[in-house]
Order: C-alpha cells, then sequence, then structure tokens
C-alpha cells in the first residue's frame, strides 16, 4: 500500500513538470524603423530620450516611400510617414496597402516651410514673404530670378537682387514632396498641371512622392530633409529655396519664407500657427477604416483665421497589429513602450524641436492604437499629466486659442515687417516707404533710414552688381527709399559651426603674438645665456 502510494506521487509530479510553463513576461528589446525625414529630428530626439529607460530604437531616414515599402515587406518594425497607403502618386503609381495586419498612429504635427539662402550686399535677407502662387511658379520654374516683379510685389520693402533662382528638389521619394504637391494640385492645379505635363503627364496631375525635375531647368535634386536643407545653407548655394520641415531651418539657423494664407496674411509655421490650421484638418474617425485617423487637409489650406500657416499637417508612424513578418511580443512590448512615452511626455519637447504637439483628441486616438500593438502593456495613462501645452480642461486646443494674432506688418500691401524668421532671427531693415510703424528694427525720421542700418556704402549707391547676372542688383539702380541693406557689413548670424575665417583670424591672432612677444623673449633669453658664459669663465 505504501509502495502504490509513492509511485502515485511521482506520478503526479511527473505530471506536473511536464504541464507547459507560464508564458514568459514580454522584455523590451532592440527595434528598428524607417521612413520620414520630415519627422526625424523629433524622432531622433525621443529615441535618445528612451535610451536611459533601456528602449533601443534604431531609426533610418531614409524617405517616406522607403519607410512605407519596408514595412509593407517586413524588413522593419514600425515605419513613418506623412502620407498613408493606397494613394495614386502621379509619377509612381498606386503605392499599393501591405498584406499584413497595421494601423495608422499620428505622431507630431508641423509645418512644411520653404528654407531660402539670399543676400543682398552681403547681409543676408530673413524675412521673406512670397503668396502661394509664387512659390507654385518657383517650383515649376516659371518664375527664375529673385527680382521677378511677382516677388517684388510680395515684398515692398526689399530691393531684391537680379540672382538666379536655385529650386532645391528631393529626389528621393519623399513624403514632404508629396504633401509639397498635394497642396499645390489643390490649390494652384493650373501652375502644377502645366508643370506635370511637360513631363508627359496628363491633368490632373495630383500628388507625388517622387518630385519630377531637370537639371537643365535650374533645378538641384538632394536625398533627404538633410539633404536639401544642407545644400541650402552652404556658402556657395546663394539664391537657393528649398521644401523642409521647419526644424531643418531652425537647426541650420536659416530663415523660413512667411506664406501668405486666405485672410491675407503672410506667416511662419511656428508650433502656434500650425496648430491653429490644424483645427481645420478632417480626421477619419470611422474605427473600422483602413484609413482610420488619416487626415484631409482642403480646409487647412483655406482656413480664413489669420494665424494660419497653411501648410501645416501630421506625421504617422505604422504600427504592427499583428505576429507576423518579424514583429514578436517583445518587439511589439518595445514599441509601444517608445509609442507611450511620446504620445504624452515626448510632444512637450515638439515647439522646441520645431515641430507642434498633438491635440487631445489624436493623443487619445493615439493611446487606443498603442493597445493593439502585440504584446503591448495595459497602461492607464493620466492624459492630463501629459502636460501638452495643446490639453485643456474643456478639450479645446490651448496652443491654437491662444496663439498670438499677426502684426499689422505681416498683412498684404506697401508695408513689411522687418523681423526675421525661421532659425535666423536678426532683422533685415526694409525700404523707408515700406515701414511698418511699430514693427521693431530701423526707424525713421523725416522719411530718412536711422539707426545701425543707415550708414553710408559708396558701392551700394552706385548699385552692387549680381555675380549670377552681372547686371545691377535689386531694380538695376541703387538702393532707394532710404533702402539700407546693401551698405550694412556681413552678418554673421544664423551662420553656425566653426569656419575657415575663423581659423584664418587664429593663426593670424598667434602669429601677431609671436611677432610682439618673441623677439624681447629671445633677446632675454640670450642675455641670460651670455652672462651665465662669463660667470662661468670666472
Amino acid at each position: 500500500m505504501k509502495r502504490r502510494l509513492v509511485c502515485a506521487v511521482a506520478a503526479v509530479a511527473v505530471l506536473v513538470g511536464a504541464a507547459p510553463p507560464a508564458a514568459a513576461a514580454p522584455k523590451l528589446v532592440q527595434i528598428n524603423g524607417a521612413g520620414s525625414t520630415w519627422s526625424a529630428n523629433a524622432i531622433d530626439n525621443w529615441r535618445r530620450n528612451v535610451q536611459q529607460r533601456g528602449i533601443f530604437v534604431n531609426y533610418a531616414s531614409t524617405g517616406s516611400s522607403d519607410g512605407r515599402a519596408q514595412f509593407r515587406s517586413g524588413t522593419v518594425d514600425f515605419g513613418v510617414s506623412e502620407i498613408p497607403y493606397g494613394l495614386k502618386d502621379a509619377f509612381g503609381g498606386v503605392d499599393t496597402r501591405p498584406n499584413r495586419g497595421f494601423a495608422y498612429m499620428p505622431i507630431v504635427a508641423g509645418g512644411t516651410s520653404f528654407m531660402y539662402n539670399l543676400k543682398i550686399g552681403g547681409r543676408r535677407v530673413t524675412n521673406l514673404r512670397l503668396s502661394g502662387e509664387v512659390v507654385a511658379k518657383i517650383f515649376t520654374g516659371e518664375i527664375k530670378r529673385w527680382n521677378d516683379g511677382e516677388i517684388k510685389a510680395d515684398n515692398p520693402g526689399i530691393n531684391l537682387p537680379a540672382r538666379a533662382i536655385r529650386p532645391v528638389v528631393r529626389q528621393d521619394g519623399s513624403g514632404t514632396s508629396a504633401q509639397f504637391t498635394l497642396w499645390m494640385s489643390k490649390q494652384y492645379p493650373s501652375i502644377w498641371n502645366a508643370y506635370c505635363k511637360k513631363f508627359g503627364k496628363p491633368a490632373p496631375c495630383g500628388l507625388t512622392s517622387n518630385y519630377p525635375f531637370r537639371a537643365s531647368d535650374g533645378f538641384i535634386g538632394q536625398s533627404g530633409s538633410t539633404g536639401v536643407s544642407g545644400y541650402v545653407a552652404q556658402d556657395n548655394a546663394e539664391g537657393a529655396i528649398t521644401y523642409v520641415e521647419y526644424s531643418y531651418a531652425i537647426n541650420a539657423r536659416f530663415p523660413v519664407v512667411k506664406l501668405l494664407n486666405q485672410a491675407g496674411y503672410y506667416t511662419e509655421p511656428t508650433a502656434s500657427n500650425v496648430a491653429v490650421a490644424l483645427t481645420k484638418a478632417r480626421i477619419n474617425e470611422n474605427k473600422s477604416s483602413a484609413d482610420y485617423l488619416t487626415q484631409i487637409l482642403d480646409d487647412v489650406y483655406r482656413s480664413s483665421d489669420k494665424r494660419t500657416y497653411p501648410l501645416s499637417s501630421y506625421s504617422y508612424m505604422l504600427i504592427p497589429h499583428k505576429v507576423e513578418l518579424g514583429v514578436d511580443e517583445n518587439k511589439g512590448y518595445t514599441l509601444s513602450s517608445f509609442a507611450y512615452y511620446f504620445l504624452c511626455e515626448g510632444q512637450q519637447q515638439a515647439d522646441v524641436l520645431g515641430y507642434s504637439p498633438l491635440p487631445i483628441n489624436l493623443v487619445k486616438a493615439g493611446m487606443e492604437q498603442v493597445k493593439k500593438i502585440p504584446g503591448a502593456p495595459t497602461k492607464d495613462i493620466n492624459i492630463a499629466g501629459c502636460n501638452n501645452p495643446t490639453f485643456s480642461p474643456d478639450g479645446t486646443n490651448t496652443l491654437a486659442r491662444n496663439a498670438a494674432q499677426p502684426s499689422e506688418c505681416d498683412k498684404k500691401g506697401s508695408r513689411q515687417n522687418p523681423a526675421g524668421t525661421g532659425g535666423a532671427r536678426q532683422d533685415t531693415p526694409v525700404v523707408a516707404a515700406a515701414r511698418c510703424a511699430g514693427s521693431g528694427g530701423t526707424s525713421t525720421t523725416g522719411g530718412a533710414t536711422t539707426g545701425p542700418s543707415a550708414s553710408a556704402n559708396p558701392t551700394a549707391s552706385a548699385g552692387a552688381i549680381d555675380p549670377d547676372t552681372g547686371l545691377p542688383a535689386g531694380d538695376g539702380g541703387g538702393v532707394a527709399d532710404g533702402e539700407q541693406v546693401a551698405a550694412v557689413p556681413v552678418s554673421l548670424d544664423g551662420e553656425g559651426g566653426w569656419k575657415l575665417r575663423h581659423t584664418m583670424m587664429l593663426l593670424a591672432a598667434l602669429l601677431f603674438v609671436g611677432l610682439v612677444l618673441g623677439p624681447p623673449f629671445l633677446a632675454h633669453a640670450l642675455r641670460g645665456r651670455r652672462d651665465g658664459d662669463q660667470r662661468g669663465r670666472s
């Protein structure tokens, strides 16, 4: 009996030991993503911040088209793009949806800006204003010189040079190109369709991630947001202009165009102006739709709020919903932990980085999307504790509600604001006739411009020569109506980094010190040696 009891206990022990172990809790592992360069500055900041939490995220900013393709094929764990799948690309066909479980999740808002490199008499222009129509004509080759009459009409305070315009466009598949061309196709279809026709595309042309251009027409192609902004920021790229997320102009310490909105005001893509614009975005709220949370921006482009920046939009993360194509619960757990961070704490940094934070409705929707990622932890995040500057107790967008009204100096007309933009905040003095009272910068007394920019410059008054054309800069004559831009010495503001001239200045200073102090030291050393020799002989 005792023996049978021992055997029974042993059998039970074997059965218990043979039972499958409890599933292990997901753990943090390294994850990989690719896509948008428009969003890259924000993503890179966020992924550096979460490393201290043991979350390691690799991100390759290879362009939205590549990010969508890699996510579709499963070579990355997540993708990032400014546009969804399924749109018909005028130059690339239909961008097919992935055959996998996935969803769109908004990650950050921002403005596509127009960063430029333009100087008059050696001083950087920082307050350029353009209408959307003029921008479309520049990037379709219709307007070729900076002193074109349509550009001058937007800028009554600047005597613009006769320098050639160098449009710099993306040569890789780009969500920024798609957003820009979508805007042109909606707002200026005749201009955009005529340009597409030159490349054999019928109207209506629509958006494209693959910007069409010919180098023989004066266009320059570069890859990535870093490529286009880096080209424009070069000392030898005067006359260049590109389209790029606002963050890149800030980092490069370069100005951006103030873009004319529907209300007749020229604005730049600050966090608050973007927030105002995106209150008009139509978001797909059908949870059963494959395009849930994607955006329609037509009403943003046409917003009548005078604070609106027209080219504002959201960027999306493509997230997995199933364990497949290399994504397991460990990767899902890591990705969801990263997403919880940037949807809450990460949005606090958006303004500083050159973006605009998500409003509360998209943060809440994003949190719900995160829960669908395999392995995602169940978190009850206190949304109010995110300290997002858009949040308010009544659900309205605080950042948009409190956005400052634009200066009357930024209203379309005969006056112009001298204040700088983007990463170049120094003023550009304007002609006396276009000076806007209370706008800062130069002041006038009895019709004459006064202040630091009023020094005489014989060369400027004789008419500065444009190196691109050999013609007089500006209107073909001298400086009119008190315009003093050409009379100001070269400004080093907005040109960060150690340059060759700094090295030469340092070497010159060291040489000067050596010439001044070297002979006395040498004489003293020789005299000491001579005295020592004499004492030795004595």
